[in-house]
C-alpha cells in the first residue's frame, strides 16, 4: 500500500490497483487539490468545503457518511462522531472511516472534535494498524487531546493531520504540541509512504510525518 498526503485531512491510499481518496479540499484553502480522475473510492468525513470537494465523479464510489461499504475488495465502515465537544451543536457531525485492505486496517478520524471516544465507537473501530488523526485544534481536537485519543485506539502507526503547513489558509495550530505530548521521534516521509502488513511495527507505536 502507498499512502500520500496532500495536506489538511486529504489522503490517497493506493492498494492493489484500487485508489481511495479521503477528504479532498477546494483550492480556496491555499493548497493544491489532488486530481481525482483515477480514484475508485472517494470519501468525505463531513460537508465542509475543505473536506468535500468531490464534484461529479461518475466512475467512483462516493461515500459521505456512516454505514458499511465495499468495492473492489476494500471494506469500509463509517462511524458517526461529533465535530465538537458539545455533541455537534457547534459544528455538526463528523464521520470516522475504518478501511480494510491488504490485511491492513486504517482509521481516518476526519474532523473529530470529541475529546474522548465512546465505548460504542471504540468497539466498532476495533484494532487499528494505521491511525490518521487531527492535531491542529480550533476546529478539531488539539495536540494534547489527540494523544489521549491515540491511547484509546492504540494503533501501530500514527499519522498526524489537519495542522498548519506552508500556504494553508485555515487557522489551525502546527504539530508542535502533539509532538511534545506524544514523545515519539517521527519518521519523516517525502512523497508516498509504502507499507504492508509484514512491515507494520510489532512492539511499539510508530509516528510518521509527511513533508509537503
Amino acid at each position: 500500500m502507498t499512502i500520500t498526503w496532500y495536506g489538511h485531512s486529504c489522503f490517497r491510499f493506493e492498494s492493489k490497483g484500487v485508489s481511495i481518496l479521503v477528504d479532498p479540499f477546494s483550492k480556496e484553502i491555499g493548497l493544491r487539490p489532488p486530481r481525482m480522475a483515477k480514484d475508485n473510492i472517494i470519501m468525505a468525513t463531513h460537508e465542509h468545503s475543505d473536506h468535500n470537494n468531490i464534484g461529479d465523479q461518475e466512475n467512483a464510489l462516493i461515500i459521505r457518511g456512516p454505514g458499511e461499504y465495499e468495492k473492489s475488495g476494500v471494506q469500509m465502515e463509517g462511524v458517526s462522531s461529533f465535530h465538537d465537544e458539545e455533541e455537534g451543536k457547534l459544528r455538526g457531525l463528523n464521520t470516522i472511516y475504518v478501511i480494510r485492505t491488504e490485511d491492513i486496517k486504517l482509521c481516518h478520524l476526519g474532523d473529530l472534535g470529541q475529546t474522548e471516544l465512546s465505548e460504542e465507537q471504540l468497539d466498532i473501530i476495533g484494532d487499528i494498524d494505521i491511525l490518521l488523526i487531527p492535531v491542529g485544534g480550533k476546529y478539531t481536537i488539539d495536540g494534547k487531546q489527540a494523544v489521549k485519543i491515540v491511547s484509546q485506539i492504540d494503533p501501530k502507526i500514527v499519522i498526524p493531520m489537519h495542522y498548519k503547513i506552508k500556504d494553508l489558509k485555515v487557522d489551525v495550530a502546527g504539530p508542535e504540541q502533539f509532538l511534545k505530548e506524544i514523545g515519539i521521534k517521527p519518521e519523516q516521509v517525502e512523497g508516498g509512504y509504502k507499507i504492508n502488513s509484514k512491515t507494520l511495527p510489532v512492539d511499539e507505536t510508530k509516528l510518521v510525518m509527511f513533508k509537503i
